[in-house]
């Protein structure tokens, strides 16, 4: 696997290159050789940040990880990717019974063991229905704060768009706008 470093407002010193590389490299065991590893890694105020996109036949897996101290973060990520590598090899399974079109993929499953795998399913395990109504921006900043939750959809009464209000990791207001 070939691993790809790029950094954002943070220089990419010689032995943080290293110390990605060797950490990444304990993947090479899932991954062919001409797959590449995308890293980015950045810095917001006490934050290192760190992420891994890797894209192979279809499948995107993407891990993020922040943390006062990089190495920790590196450490952290692979872990998540690792275990990304485990659901998909577990749903690949499920829908191919015999491995001979796993057989053909840029991931080595052979190296995996199916064992441990969680028995875990991707399903709606929960349906919600509720009123939406035109607001602005400062109303359903109130009404998600009012109700406690980390989202809220409403209709912008600016726009006449659905849109969802989030709360981000540093406390801060995120906003999606649909487009349809």
């Amino acid at each position: 696997m070939k691993i790809i470093i790029h950094g954002r407002n943070i220089e990419v010193t010689d032995a943080l290159e290293n110390s990605i590389s060797k950490k990444l490299s304990k993947l090479d065991n899932y991954f062919s050789e001409e797959l590449e590893a995308h890293v980015t890694l950045s810095v917001e105020k006490n934050n290192q940040i760190i992420e891994v996109a890797i894209m192979l036949n279809g499948m995107y897996l993407r891990a993020e990880e922040r943390n006062s101290d990089l190495y920790v973060a590196i450490d952290l990520v692979v872990d998540k990717i690792y275990k990304q590598i485990r659901k998909q090899k577990t749903k690949l399974l499920k829908k191919y019974h015999d491995n001979k079109e796993l057989k053909n993929s840029n991931i080595l499953f052979d190296n995996i063991d199916v064992e441990d795998l969680d028995e875990e399913e991707d399903r709606i395990v929960k349906f919600k229905k509720f009123p939406i109504k035109p607001m602005y921006k400062d109303e359903a900043v109130l009404q998600m704060e009012l109700m406690g939750h980390d989202f809220y959809v409403f209709i912008n009464a600016e726009t006449n768009g659905v849109n969802v209000l989030y709360r981000r990791k540093s406390g801060n207001y995120g906003l999606i706008e649909a487009e349809y």
